[in-house]
């Protein structure tokens, strides 16, 4: 992920930069009012995000839960907070109606960061804490190199190693998914 600019921007002056031209093409993130463009990843990273938009998008579907999205569906958390999770769960309850356009005006229900080498650790970090304090109840840090996925809760978090289960708790009762199942050899 790569910072714009060293400062903070308002939410209209964000809405406005987001809106040029030049900007039509990317993905860009606001992080504690610092701008970021999501930058592209590796073949590898996108085909773990891509398993769990398609696990994730059967599991909702075929249990009429609500909404998956990609790395271009976009939340608004607060005013300092919009951001662009690799995938993500919203129910219908929460998302009764799907915007048509710009972002969605709540917190995922669960949202999945696959780290790519272009991630920085304490941006990660700083996200996660976010989709917390602003309602995500759930939130998956995917972390290629390690094979691991961080679970993050307001009780706290815990790392599952390749070996182990995720499982979708009160957000997604009954889904689970191996974590092996995760990582494409």
């Amino acid at each position: 992920m790569a910072s714009i600019q060293k400062t903070t921007y308002t939410d209209a002056e964000f809405d406005a930069i987001v809106n040029l031209p030049e900007n039509a093409d990317k993905i860009l993130e606001l992080i504690d009012g610092e701008i970021f463009e999501k930058m592209p990843t590796n073949p590898y990273c996108s085909i773990i995000a891509a398993i769990f938009v398609r696990l994730l998008g059967i599991f909702v579907a075929e249990h009429q839960l609500g909404y998956v999205t990609g790395a271009d569906g976009l939340y608004i958390l607060s005013k300092q907070h919009r951001f662009a999770p690799d995938a993500a769960f919203v129910s219908n309850e929460r998302l009764p109606e799907i915007p048509r356009t710009g972002y969605a005006r709540i917190a995922p229900d669960l949202a999945v960061e696959v780290i790519s080498p272009t991630d920085l650790y304490t941006e990660v970090a700083k996200k996660v804490a976010a989709y917390l304090e602003f309602g995500t109840p759930l939130v998956w840090v995917v972390d290629p190199e390690m094979q691991t996925v961080a679970v993050h809760t307001s009780a706290g978090a815990r790392t599952i190693g390749i070996d182990g289960e995720l499982d979708g708790g009160d957000v997604l009762p009954g889904f689970t998914l191996a974590v092996k199942d995760i990582f494409p050899s």
